[in-house]
């Protein structure tokens, strides 16, 4: 194991480039910068000896555990310090932190909804908000926009319509064609297209691109298209479950795929390599031109923070593996560090949920390598979309005939706004009606339309990767720490959290699973933790990990913790090794997390140290 071990680390440093390395060890003191930065970002320093990245990483996991709540349990939510105080001590502990006040003057500017909604928005990560002054330069005179992602201001009148700022068209046919041809597209799709390649970096000369309706729809078509009747295997690195990886496995095992997945060593989570390597090394070395399949590869997992090394792209691809990336898990500026000229995927999926709308809520873009389009099969596929303005749209509703149809397929169901402790329910047929009634003079201005709908790539691209991740990496980090600082009272040392995967850690994605459990130990659902939450205005998710793999020593502990997926729709398929898992609570930062949303929820978990709180809430 450790020969194994070993060698992964020598091969690692032959086929990790310099500019890569120093990427993945960007240093939060600007001791070690990165060659893929945006050009924008100014240089301050020289570069010094390559060894101290190393230093700044070790330097920073000792410094966050000893600066932050040294020496200190907290066992009563009301002993807790109070925000300012704590912020002072962050501050110290991350004085780089100031250096990211643009973020600041962003959200203050352009999302100032969050601050005064008091909303804490910790289920997305990525871009995933919309802006509030997009929704107000966009609305029209007599009807105001409501998002979904905040409330009304109260001195508004009650929202009685969202209108959408684009609407999807699916297209017929298949990838293939769609990928080789691509078809009749506006000029906003156009221009939303060569935004977002040149946003990720990616060339059009080596790629196509189609969007998609969502994420599921992309990984579904590319299982539909891929020739699994030749290349066998779909392997994919999940460690919790995932609505499109389901979708994908399925339907490749439908085309003959047998599907196979890496496994995460407990407790923490780590990447099985050994497992996966002899999954990935072909045994048949003068067969090595044929290829064995595809490998589903996320850079890192969107629950646990967990990041997994670019090397794993290098050895599939050198043993006859088709790479397929997930980068909807990454930061709005991590493919920045992704190295498009050094690691060319054949297929890669992103995410823009939430980004360019708030009905539809988004979309996801599927790219495909131009000189692996020719594998793909001609299979009838559905999924693929159109981008229409929003203009079109409400020309067909006040200019079709058959207005009625057209109408019910603009209109959104029935929607939930909420004002203060006021909901206002907004039941389809009412925007069915209002719809109908909505002049062209009333809706957003076309030449202004594709500028705003690109705005929130712009203040992505105007901060940089060294902010971005700088910021995202203090407040990831200090909130492990003080949820590991939170111990039940009268008990021999009881925790209040358990964190599953990374803790405190350097390169650790902006995301953290875990579990809230009583004083006698019992965990609290995962279900009724995301519920308090929002109680309190606080959006969390909860999700499902699992291919959890555990050492010998380990089996009595795997017995306490291991459960069965609540999936009534699987009752009758047994013990299937993949039900097995561990059902969690998470949270994730966007780039627009700021320390108050992170107290927030230390504050908010904090409660549960009372052993009387979830019942007085149930109440």
């Amino acid at each position: 194991m450790r020969k194994d071990q070993r060698s992964m680390k020598e091969e690692s440093k032959k086929m990790q480039s310099p500019c890569l390395e120093e990427v993945s060890q960007g240093c939060l003191h600007g001791c070690c910068p990165s060659p893929f930065l945006n050009q924008h970002e100014p240089q301050t320093k020289a570069s010094k000896p390559r060894n101290s990245s190393a230093a700044c990483r070790r330097d920073f996991a000792s410094k966050t555990t000893s600066s932050i709540f040294p020496n200190t349990q907290f066992t009563n939510h009301e002993s807790l310090p109070s925000m300012q105080d704590s912020f002072a001590e962050f501050t110290k502990a991350y004085p780089q932190y100031s250096d990211t006040y643009r973020v600041d003057q962003i959200r203050s500017r352009e999302y100032y909804h969050l601050s005064f909604s008091d909303h804490t928005c910790l289920d997305y990560l990525g871009i995933g908000l919309f802006s509030y002054s997009q929704l107000q330069k966009q609305e029209c005179p007599k009807y105001r926009i409501a998002s979904s992602s905040f409330p009304v201001p109260p001195e508004s009148p009650p929202p009685v319509l969202d209108i959408p700022f684009f609407g999807v068209s699916y297209k017929p046919g298949n990838l293939k064609t769609q990928l080789l041809h691509g078809g009749v597209a506006s000029e906003f799709e156009s221009v939303i297209r060569k935004r977002i390649m040149s946003f990720l970096n990616v060339s059009e000369n080596d790629y196509s691109m189609v969007f998609t309706a969502n994420k599921t729809s992309a990984f579904k078509l590319v299982a539909e298209s891929y020739p699994f009747q030749s290349n066998r295997k779909l392997l994919t690195v999940y460690d919790y479950e995932s609505e499109a990886i389901e979708a994908m496995s399925n339907s490749s095992e439908k085309n003959g795929a047998k599907v196979m997945s890496a496994e995460f060593s407990w407790p923490r989570l780590r990447l099985q390599s050994s497992k996966l390597r002899n999954m990935l090394v072909s045994k048949e070395k003068k067969k090595k031109k044929k290829r064995r399949g595809l490998f589903v590869f996320p850079l890192h997992s969107r629950m646990t923070g967990a990041r997994y090394p670019y090397l794993w792209m290098s050895i599939a691809e050198e043993n006859g593996w088709h790479v397929l990336i997930d980068s909807c898990a990454l930061g709005p500026k991590d493919m920045d560090s992704f190295g498009l000229s050094l690691f060319r995927p054949d297929f890669l999926i992103c995410s823009f949920y939430k980004v360019f709308g708030e009905n539809p809520s988004g979309f996801a873009c599927l790219f495909a390598k131009k000189s692996t389009i020719p594998v793909l099969e001609t299979s009838s596929t559905s999924g693929i979309i159109g981008l229409i303005p929003s203009q079109k749209l409400f020309r067909a509703v006040t200019e079709s005939p058959g207005t009625d149809t057209e109408v019910e397929n603009l209109a959104s169901q029935s929607g939930r706004i909420e004002k203060g402790k006021t909901t206002y329910e907004i039941q389809h047929a009412e925007i069915v009606e209002k719809l109908k009634g909505i002049e062209m003079s009333e809706v957003s201005e076309s030449d202004k339309g594709i500028e705003m709908e690109c705005r929130g790539l712009d203040e992505v691209d105007s901060l940089g990767l060294v902010t971005i991740s700088n910021r995202a990496r203090c407040l990831i980090n200090w909130l492990v720490s003080a949820l590991l600082k939170l111990q039940h009272p009268n008990t021999n040392g009881t925790p209040l959290v358990r964190i599953y995967g990374p803790k405190v850690k350097f390169d650790r994605g902006p995301a953290i699973a875990f579990n809230v459990f009583d004083w006698k130990g019992e965990k609290i659902e995962p279900v009724l933790v995301q519920k308090l939450a929002d109680r309190s205005n606080i959006s969390l998710s909860y999700g499902f990990l699992h291919h959890i793999w555990f050492a010998d020593k380990y089996q009595e502990e795997k017995e306490k913790v291991i459960e069965r997926r609540n999936n009534e729709a699987d009752g009758n398929k047994g013990k299937d090794k993949s039900d097995m898992g561990i059902a969690v609570v998470t949270a994730a930062l966007g780039f627009l997390a700021n320390f108050q949303d992170i107290y927030k929820l230390w504050a908010f978990i904090a409660q549960f140290l009372d052993a009387d709180f979830v019942e007085k809430e149930r109440w």
